[in-house]
């Protein structure tokens, strides 16, 4: 065979399997669009399984206890503490919750005749569905109950998987690590061992958060004397999981009754909630994220838009915890060994 045709071949080789690769980024591209509903499931499985296995390492340095023994004793522990708090609160807070979301329409449309608006209600639904006629946002609320109903497959999803995910990690972080090639295989390693410390800390840091928001909110609104001060305080600890954006938003249900009573309640009510969000945002959480993660703000309210956009609430709940993991990613492997740049990595101290 001449050399010029060799050559041609070579050629037409090479076209064919860039056209290959092409084809094939194209097609993962179309499969990830498709899947894109159980990639958050996917996540937040991987994220219950790293403080499930965070929390049997705890229990392993007992004497006598085996992994299986501690993984298991870890899902008893953590289903048990929820399963005791829904028993001892569950009614109480059900109520109250409920109470909430029923009377939240009505304390609108009060708010509404206080400043002029003629059917403030209507036109809140209109704005929040776009003019559309979809079904409003308080509606939903309403029917809290029959979208946790309809979450509950989710749910029981995630946590078996993630129940999977914690009892052998090293296997599926094995099949991760060789799809790579095999120099490559201990900067990955490194690096998913580095992401899963870092959303350990950073879980750990908001679960913290979490606990001290919520009880306090919950006495002031009890002192200032707004209705359902429990389920108040309870909305205001559950939205601090999403920073920044989710203590505002856990602010309004709370200013919403406050200003349907009189304005003395209501600027008690502004000044507790402020009170308690500086005490957060430059005492509280500011000691804990110097030993947990601290997320950019700016990188938590984009990522939390665009997480939003694509895969709706489970995206928005799920913002923070993605962005902590794709931060230590690109320091690793793209600012650190691509660059060459020196930088400190999340989390990296805790997985040595």
């Amino acid at each position: 065979m001449d050399e010029p045709l060799r050559e041609a071949r070579a050629t037409e080789w090479r076209f064919v399997r860039r056209t290959l690769i092409v084809i094939g980024l194209v097609a993962l591209v179309y499969g990830i669009w498709l899947a894109a509903s159980v990639l958050p499931l996917i996540f937040a499985a991987i994220l219950l399984a790293t403080l499930l296995d965070w929390f049997a390492d705890g229990l392993m340095r007992l004497p006598g206890i085996s992994k299986k023994i501690a993984l298991t004793a870890a899902s008893l522990i953590v289903g048990s503490l929820l399963i005791g708090f829904l028993v001892v609160f569950g009614s109480q807070i059900g109520g109250q919750l409920s109470n909430v979301f029923q009377k939240l329409p009505q304390a609108v449309h009060a708010i509404g005749e206080k400043i002029g608006v003629l059917d403030a209600n209507f036109a809140l639904e209109e704005a929040l569905s776009g003019g559309g006629g979809g079904r409003s946002v308080l509606t939903r609320a309403a029917s809290l109950g029959y979208t946790l109903i309809d979450g509950l497959g989710d749910l029981a999803l995630v946590l078996v998987g993630a129940v999977y995910l914690a009892a052998d990690p090293g296997l599926y972080r094995s099949g991760l690590v060789k799809m790579f090639s095999q120099n490559q295989h201990e900067r990955i390693r490194d690096a998913m061992n580095v992401t899963g410390a870092a959303l350990r800390l950073w879980f750990g840091g908001q679960l913290l958060t979490m606990l001290i928001v919520g009880p306090i909110a919950g006495l002031s609104f009890w002192w200032i004397g707004l209705p359902s001060p429990l389920a108040l305080g309870l909305i205001a600890a559950m939205t601090n999981f999403v920073p920044y954006l989710g203590p505002v938003i856990g602010a309004l249900p709370a200013l919403v009754f406050a200003l349907t009573m009189d304005l003395t309640t209501f600027a008690w009510t502004l000044g507790a909630i402020l009170l308690l969000q500086q005490i957060e945002g430059n005492v509280v959480t500011p000691i804990i994220q110097s030993r947990a993660v601290d997320l950019p703000p700016a990188l938590a309210l984009f990522s939390i838009l665009v997480f939003g956009l694509l895969f709706g609430l489970s995206g928005v709940l799920l913002a923070a915890p993605a962005s902590v993991a794709a931060l230590v990613l690109v320091k690793m492997l793209w600012v650190r060994d691509a660059l060459g740049e020196r930088t400190h990595v999340p989390g990296e101290d805790v997985a040595k």
